[in-house]
């Protein structure tokens, strides 16, 4: 059959030696029918495998010379006959020797000798071709092949880089034995390309990535895994597919792959929190495949793990199904050396890296469970330093995190870290922190195992230095969120700490001047008392005001307009509402100290508008007990007098202002009795009337009111020498540039009149009478007709006093006045009454 098959290829090359010629021809046309003649007579006419091979081997020459073609379609079709006969000829591998190194110059050189890119495709496609039919044999063409590789896969044209990396996954599983002398000189090249514009080229970079280093020498692991790394962020679902499936080979099918479990681990499990479902499925196979070989692999070492079964932990997260033991002891062998490269990613630059990092930390808790113990210091550090990051999925991923810490690490083990540091922030501008920290913590904390540590929490939360040294929004509402969660934790069991929870609440409300955080304060203060079976808010402040008044006494003598102890006092006596009136006795030596005229000015302005507030609703606050009137004489004489002695500034006007504000509520309210009032009117007296004198309108407006009140509870009980010396400084109040001051003055007039009685001798004062007259005529004349209708019918009532004496004046100033109607009208309402009263009139 031999001889046959040589008579055969003889006969077959003899037909073909006239196109073989033509190949020489100048004349492209001419060589390129000579190029097509050939495939004819030899690939498609079906020749006998044996008869092929020796053609092939004898047309193998000539064709190559046809690849350096100047003409383009005679090199496609000489690149096309020889892809035939390598796919059809029995024995490829026998055209190495020739074809291996026409390829290298090809398609090896720095420069590129094919300049059609189609045709660099189709010679790429050939050799891909030669790698699946020749496999093993290639091993001596190493070089050649590494030199192709190189080139083909930085190839402008995304076709032949696809092809490319085809071409070296197939090359390197037909001659693992030698590839990885030379695999790490394709590492460059792929990674040049890996992050090419087509979605396509980077899958293919990723696989052939996948065969280089599995059958390489394993030392270039690092030179890709940041590549590889950056590829699970890609925009392409199938790149990141690609990236997990390369990763979990290495993981399973690696040399080398103990030595790099843990930069390779961390690749993996991100996926598992992919976005798309199958990638997610995907990632959570392989890792269960990775621990159960790992565990087959370490059967001894685990063996007392294995024959004793060991339960998951009892309060591990519902609905999430527990890893492998192989997967747990895979993270927590290798977990001090992922935390540090964890806390590097979490600074990283780029928020898809931090935000796939932070997901990766829960990943990583969950599987290595109570072993998070001996890393909690350098986890906590991390957590603290990530949720500062302006991103908030990271942010709200890693809490989730920390959530996990509560559930698998010891109270005991995490309050004394977490604790000093909610006392002592590490960062002054993120003080909160800590604190949002510990409250994730918290929530997975479980409640048998919470309870314990209660008071330890609760003393550290009400600590001066926690609770009222921030006043940004942030860090109050971090309070709240702590407080809260040990309510929803431990529910009843807060009753032990009411007091520092409530105490932590009404630091909140003080210090905060956002509605919304206050809101909050008052819900959670409802929930407070929900769970200890208390009705109310006020019940709540009922159970804890001596306490909360002695914490305050403890320290009011260095009160100042700064101390948030002012503010707190603030929320104390204005939400307690009537339970505040049964510890009157207890309020009211604080009060004292703290408005003491001696004490910050702008403190006691504070307070005493805050008690104005109050005593206008004394029935429902201070005196709901009635217990304020035996207190309000001495409220009065100790606390209100002192602080309206004139002293010079506008801060001591305001302080005084703001002391008036609070005498006119308790006067108006009538909190202090007649009785208790004439007492101390010797002393309230001057200091009231002194105030009519104020430069701020409303502290002469307060003060007109203020006497007026007085006048209207005691005035007829006043001696006439006490009323005489009122009405002067009333008079001057006519005067006064505020037409509001003048109303209420007139007012007081009219109440000063009224409280003439039979005492008062208006004969024997009838010089007072007659300047008092005198004045009121004057402003009978005023310009503004609801004055004159006022003073008018203060004078009618004055008529009644000295009807003489009116008489007498308002016929002296009749004819002066610009309206004397007004005059007329007083001179008729004289005449109506008793002709017994106006008999005697002083000359």
């Amino acid at each position: 059959m031999a001889v046959g098959g040589d008579h055969a290829a003889s006969d077959v090359l003899r037909g073909l030696a006239r196109h073989l010629n033509c190949l020489n021809e100048d004349n492209k046309a001419t060589r390129k029918r000579a190029l097509e003649q050939i495939k004819r007579e030899t690939v498609d006419k079906g020749l006998s495998s044996d008869v092929l091979q020796e053609v092939f081997l004898a047309l193998l020459k000539p064709l190559l010379k046809c690849l350096s073609d100047p003409m383009e379609r005679c090199r496609e079709t000489a690149i096309a006959v020889i892809t035939e006969f390598i796919r059809c000829v029995p024995k490829p591998e026998e055209s190495l020797a020739y074809l291996m190194p026409c390829l290298a110059q090809r398609l090896g050189d720095k420069e590129i000798l094919e300049p059609a890119e189609e045709l660099r495709l189709c010679a790429v496609e050939m050799l891909t071709l030669t790698v699946e039919v020749c496999g093993k044999h290639l091993a001596p063409y190493l070089n050649e092949m590494i030199n192709i590789l190189q080139r083909t896969i930085v190839d402008p044209f995304p076709e032949v880089k696809r092809e490319s990396c085809k071409c070296t996954i197939n090359f390197a599983k037909c001659v693992p034995g030698q590839f990885h002398m030379q695999a790490e000189n394709l590492v460059k090249p792929l990674m040049q390309t890996i992050a090419h514009q087509h979605s396509r080229v980077r899958v293919s970079v990723i696989e052939a990535t996948g065969a280089v280093i599995q059958y390489g020498t394993g030392k270039n692991v690092d030179d890709v895994l940041s590549h590889l790394a950056q590829r699970l962020f890609d925009d392409s679902p199938q790149v990141r597919k690609a990236v997990t499936a390369v990763v979990g080979n290495w993981l399973l099918h690696m040399r080398d792959r103990y030595s790099y479990f843990h930069k390779l681990i961390p690749l993996l499990l991100s996926s598992i929190n992919d976005e798309i479902p199958e990638i997610r499925l995907l990632a959570a196979d392989q890792w269960k495949q990775v621990g159960a070989q790992w565990e087959m692999e370490n059967e001894d070492d685990l063996k007392d793990k294995l024959d004793f079964h060991i339960a998951p932990p009892v309060f591990y997260p519902s609905g999430v199904e527990r890893p492998g033991l192989g997967c747990r002891e895979l993270v927590v062998r290798n977990l001090g050396r992922l935390v540090p490269a964890i806390t590097h990613d979490l600074t990283d630059w780029l928020v898809p890296t931090r935000v796939r990092t932070s997901q990766l930390l829960s990943v990583l808790l969950l599987h290595a469970e109570d072993h998070s113990t001996q890393h909690l210091q350098p986890l906590l550090a991390t957590l603290y330093r990530a949720c500062t990051d302006t991103e908030r999925d990271v942010v709200s991923n890693c809490l989730a995190a920390a959530k996990l810490l509560g559930t698998f690490v010891p109270p005991a083990v995490f309050l004394k870290l977490l604790l000093d540091h909610v006392a002592t922030p590490y960062s002054s501008s993120h003080p909160w922190v800590p604190i949002m920290v510990l409250t994730a913590v918290l929530q997975g904390c479980c409640k048998p195992l919470l309870i314990p540590h209660l008071e330890q929490i609760a003393n550290t939360l009400v600590q001066p230095d926690v609770c009222q040294e921030y006043e940004q929004v942030m860090y109050l509402e971090q309070l709240l969120a702590c407080v809260d969660v040990l309510l929803r934790q431990c529910e009843s069991d807060c009753g032990s700490v009411s007091l520092q929870l409530l105490q932590v609440l009404v630091t909140v409300q003080s210090l905060s001047a956002e509605p919304n955080v206050s809101e909050k304060a008052l819900e959670i203060a409802r929930c407070l008392c929900k769970v200890q079976g208390l009705d109310s808010v006020m019940e709540l402040y009922r159970q804890h005001m001596s306490q909360l008044l002695d914490g305050l006494s403890a320290s009011v003598n260095t009160w100042s307009s700064y101390s948030p102890q002012r503010l707190q006092l603030y929320v104390v006596v204005t939400q307690s509402g009537p339970v505040i009136g049964e510890f009157v006795n207890q309020l009211m030596p604080l009060l004292q100290i703290c408005l003491q005229p001696d004490k910050d000015p702008e403190m006691r302005m504070s307070i005493f508008t805050m008690l104005a507030k109050l005593l206008m609703d004394a029935a429902n606050t201070l005196d709901s007990q009635g217990l304020f009137h035996d207190e309000s004489e001495k409220f009065l004489s100790d606390i209100l007098l002192p602080n309206l002695v004139w002293q010079a500034g506008r801060t001591a006007a305001a302080v005084r202002t703001a002391a008036l504000s609070c005498l006119l509520a308790l006067l108006h309210r009538r909190t202090i009795t007649p009785e208790q009032l004439l007492c101390l009117e010797e002393k309230l007296r001057p200091r009231v009337l002194s105030a009519l004198e104020e430069d701020s309108q409303m502290g002469r407006l307060l003060a007109c009111r203020s006497l007026s009140t007085i006048l209207r509870l005691i005035g007829t009980s006043l001696h006439p020498e006490v009323l005489n010396k009122i009405y002067p400084e009333l008079l001057k109040r006519l005067d006064d540039s505020s037409g509001e001051v003048r109303g209420v003055a007139l007012q007081a007039m009219g109440l000063w009149l009224s409280s003439l009685t039979k005492n008062y001798n208006a004969d024997l004062c009838a010089s007072h009478l007659q300047l008092l007259f005198q004045q009121l005529l004057l402003h009978l004349d005023d310009p503004d007709s609801l004055v004159q209708d006022q003073v008018l019918e203060i004078l009618k009532r004055g008529s009644s006093v000295h009807p003489a004496l009116l008489k007498h004046e308002v016929e002296a100033v009749r004819d002066k006045q610009r309206t004397p109607v007004y005059c007329d009208q007083l001179l008729q309402h004289i005449s109506s009454l008793p002709s017994e009263a106006t008999a005697d009139c002083p000359e």
